[in-house]
């Protein structure tokens, strides 16, 4: 969908924010409420004139990450197609990417070493393009992950950040408990590292089927697990090529 233009100029902010409005009761149609929190609501709809279905974020906060993503291209992340904000009332049309979470599919038993890698591969391609861009997801879990076939792709932005040099720590405590990197309860600032941790979280939850501070995978995994979990950020991987590396 093409960004809004008045005489070959932007609108202003609230204009697109009113046309995307426009837009999605004319042009789309619900299907189905795939999510909803305190913060807003995920929604499943469809193109009428297509068919085509897409998810419909509507979330209160900051979609400074959907705004950064809008037109990228990454086969690990659902393309952003069309973003808008009026205050911090925020609106965002994205691919609607068909498959089963990691969450469903861990239910069923664990994964191999062998699957394990090469999810967690495509999972430090999906980081490796979000932090090239200065994002940080900072809510790395089953849940964000959905496997298209034979390809993860890292969903829902709605707790990322642009990391910002001259921060001490983050303006708000987001994520999850149990994946979230210990920085993220305003310790220090999030970077690419408090996603290597929670990566590290999936890892062994992958491999084991619980936490790591419960039970380590053993072996060569458990010792990148342990790398990736150190609670001092410096003594985790540099970054996420370092851990495809290693992996």
């Amino acid at each position: 969908m093409p960004r809004a233009v008045c005489r070959g100029k932007f609108w202003g902010v609230a204009a697109i924010y009113q046309w995307l409005l426009t837009a999605l009761r004319e042009e789309f149609e619900p299907v189905r409420l795939m999510k909803e929190s305190p913060r807003g609501t995920v929604e499943l709809v469809r193109h009428r004139a297509s068919g085509r279905w897409f998810v419909l974020r509507r979330f209160r906060g900051s979609a400074e990450v959907y705004r950064a993503l809008l037109g990228f291209e990454c086969p690990n992340l659902p393309q952003v197609l069309e973003t808008a904000s009026r205050g911090e009332d925020n609106l965002v049309l994205e691919e609607f990417i068909q498959g089963d979470t990691l969450d469903f599919l861990l239910r069923g038993g664990r994964f191999s070493p062998r699957e394990t890698r090469r999810v967690a591969g495509q999972l430090c391609r999906a980081l490796w393009a979000l932090h090239s861009l200065g994002a940080v997801h900072r809510d790395v879990k089953p849940e964000n992950v959905i496997l298209r076939g034979g390809e993860a792709v890292l969903i829902d932005f709605d707790a990322a950040r642009l990391h910002k040099p001259d921060h001490r720590a983050d303006t708000q405590v987001l994520g999850t408990t149990g994946f979230a990197a210990p920085e993220q309860y305003g310790l220090s600032q999030t970077d690419g590292r408090s996603d290597i941790y929670s990566l590290g979280i999936l890892i062994n939850v992958m491999l084991t089927g619980e936490h790591p501070s419960r039970h380590l995978v053993e072996g060569r995994m458990g010792r990148i697990v342990d790398r990736c979990t150190h609670v001092n950020p410096q003594r985790r991987y540099k970054n996420v090529l370092r851990l495809m590396e290693a992996l």
